[in-house]
């Protein structure tokens, strides 16, 4: 999707600074998927609405192959981003999707789902991530629902300084993303540095933002940000945004929303507002409460 006669170049005057990095943890999912945590619970306060950031990328059949069988999700969206490779999704409704190399599949769970996402390929790279965002408490019980986006239908466009960027979700640089959700008012952009120009982007000064490189290394305010590492932004209200400089080649996701304030009370695939939420939960999903339809949404 070419959207480059949109394009509004954005200047930011003080540039929020590294907070802290933080190095993901090896672990594995579903049926023994190997993956990197890069978001986990202990940062879910600070980094408020994101719950999750899962990083996995391999050409091993072996650390892929089984995928993520059936599994119930409630409370919170899920926004699966396929750099490489090929994952086939099913719900309890009854719908399916192929999500394909550059595509994403966003789903909201709301108050009840069970999907089962698994690889279509037995060789090459599989390499994406899987994000979580809370959703807020008045909506952990809406219907939920699924859209597939394939790589030539995300907006993309490219700065006077070959900074090229997937506006997955938000808006920058006038570019309105493939998805928009009012509360959390998420910001997911992919940026492909070509060269050693900077980008810049606005950023409510109330909304908490990271960085993750997943290729080369960045500097932000004269600190480093390597391949595999995750880089929490400081929330200075002086602060209008975030100024990035990176290697030729680095490959970087920056996320950005509007935190809640909510209590987060998770207990494995489900997350809610307490523990009461969380027993009615297993006791829905025991029943065999998560099999309604899935609607699809434009938003």
């Amino acid at each position: 999707m070419n959207t480059q006669h949109s394009f509004q170049a954005e200047t930011v005057t003080h540039s929020r600074d590294i907070e802290r990095l933080v190095e993901g943890v090896a672990t594995s999912d579903g049926a023994g998927v190997k993956l990197t945590r890069v978001l986990s619970q202990p940062l879910q306060q600070r980094l408020d609405p994101y719950l999750m950031l899962d990083a996995f990328g391999s050409d091993q059949p072996d650390d892929y192959i089984a995928g993520f069988p059936d599994h119930p999700h409630r409370g919170f969206e899920t926004i699966t981003y396929m750099i490489a490779g090929r994952m086939l999704h099913r719900d309890s409704a009854g719908h399916e999707g192929l999500l394909e190399n550059g595509g994403v599949q966003w789903m909201v769970a709301g108050r009840g789902v069970i999907h089962s996402e698994i690889p279509q390929q037995e060789e090459g790279v599989m390499q994406g991530f899987q994000l979580w965002l809370n959703l807020p408490a008045a909506d952990k019980m809406t219907a939920p629902w699924y859209r597939d986006i394939p790589a030539e239908k995300l907006p993309r466009f490219t700065t006077p300084d070959n900074v090229a960027v997937t506006v997955i979700a938000g808006r920058s640089h006038g570019i309105k993303g493939a998805v928009e959700r009012p509360v959390t008012e998420p910001l997911y952009l992919d940026l492909h540095f070509s060269g050693t120009s900077p980008f810049q982007q606005s950023l409510p000064a109330g909304h908490n933002a990271f960085l993750y490189v997943y290729e080369g290394s960045l500097d932000v305010n004269g600190r480093t940000v390597n391949a595999g590492r995750m880089g929490v932004l400081s929330s200075h209200a002086e602060a209008d945004g975030v100024v990035i400089e990176a290697q030729a080649g680095t490959r970087a996701l920056l996320l950005a929303g509007k935190p809640l304030k909510e209590r987060i009370v998770q207990y494995g695939p489900f997350v809610m507002n307490s523990e009461e939420e969380i027993h009615q939960a297993f006791s829905d999903y025991r029943a065999g409460h998560f099999s309604g339809a899935i609607a699809n949404s434009q938003n």
